[in-house]
């Protein structure tokens, strides 16, 4: 099989976005003085731990708030230098994105500041036998201030000596090759989430188990220009949802479609295997979708899902969204890539 190699003139439509988010951990080293001068054993066989100077609960929403900013570039991108590549046309989407959640971040920032120093004497008051040590190590709100931040930078890679991409360092050039390896990685990790949280042991579901899939459909068909075989899977995920009825809960045949497909995703090296074939035209998305179950009565046509995703591509069903699944193979143009 083809090795999961991406050619360096993929950076040409990639751009990496770098999270540098501060927060503040609320710690200060503990010290021997902390523990009225105990005898303790030296510092090269053992060292101390640290101490809160206040609630780590009323840090939480920072964190809370960087998780979302990762998960957003998760969503649409790959890990790379670290930060996230992501496709240049979805530039304008997380920008907005990150700008709401830099407004949250900020407004949540000044709330903590206007209380730190409530939130301090809460904190002695809830450990009173240890005020002492609590109240000799507090910062000052300026500090705290310096200690909180959340920024973002964009920027692109390009090759030295005029893009030639030989003149890439050789570590790069590996990371670069290595993002479909990544990208096919990622779903993989997506789709045993998937499986855990909504297909596993199930019987029945509800279209908000569609939801995950989605998300692995929208990302994959984002990057299909890094890798060849990135595009089969596209629409290996969206022909299976063509098999799924218009609305009610989702059980029986169509079911253990969905349970099959989650499974070969979750298998970089099998799920390689198979787009491979379906790229070489030795198979094609509903054949190999109804031989995860082995039922070729299965019509994926009878469920008029496909017509009406087509015709109510902006709609919902059941309060639930739905997306509208490529009537056909998805024709990427390599433009040189492969």
């Amino acid at each position: 099989m083809t090795p999961v190699i991406t050619d360096v003139n993929v950076l040409s439509r990639l751009v990496v976005v770098q999270l540098d988010t501060r927060i503040w951990s609320a710690r200060k080293k503990l010290t021997p003085l902390d523990l009225g001068g105990a005898d303790l054993p030296p510092e090269d066989l053992a060292s101390l731990g640290s101490k809160r100077i206040c609630n780590p609960e009323d840090l939480k929403s920072f964190s809370t708030l960087k998780a979302r900013a990762v998960t957003l570039l998760e969503k649409h991108g790959i890990r790379f230098l670290s930060g996230f590549a992501v496709p240049e046309d979805k530039l304008d989407d997380i920008n907005v994105e990150l700008e709401a959640i830099q407004l949250e971040f900020d407004r949540s920032k000044e709330d903590f500041l206007q209380r730190y120093d409530q939130s301090v004497q809460e904190w002695i008051s809830r450990h009173p036998q240890w005020s002492g040590i609590i109240a000799n190590s507090t910062v000052s709100e300026s500090h705290v201030r310096s200690k909180l931040g959340f920024r973002w930078q964009m920027f692109r890679v390009i090759t030295p000596k005029h893009g030639a991409p030989d003149s890439m360092p050789g570590s790069l050039c590996e990371d670069v090759g290595n993002l479909g390896a990544a990208l096919f990685d990622e779903t993989a990790k997506a789709a045993a989430d998937t499986w855990k949280n909504c297909y596993m042991g199930k019987t029945e579901i509800t279209r908000k188990a569609l939801s995950p899939l989605k998300s692995i459909y929208e990302k994959l068909m984002g990057l299909t220009f890094v890798e060849p075989r990135v595009a089969p899977v596209a629409e290996l995920i969206a022909t299976s949802f063509t098999y799924v009825p218009k609305r009610g809960p989702i059980n029986g045949g169509v079911l253990l479609i969905l349970q099959g497909l989650v499974s070969l995703l979750r298998n970089p090296a099998e799920l390689l295997e198979h787009a491979q074939k379906m790229l070489e035209g030795k198979a094609q998305s509903w054949n190999l979708l109804e031989g995860l179950i082995n039922n070729p009565n299965l019509d994926p046509q009878s469920t008029g899902l496909h017509e009406e995703l087509q015709d109510d591509a902006q709609g919902e069903y059941d309060g639930e969204p739905v997306f509208a699944a490529p009537a056909s193979f998805p024709v990427i143009e390599n433009q040189g890539l492969w």
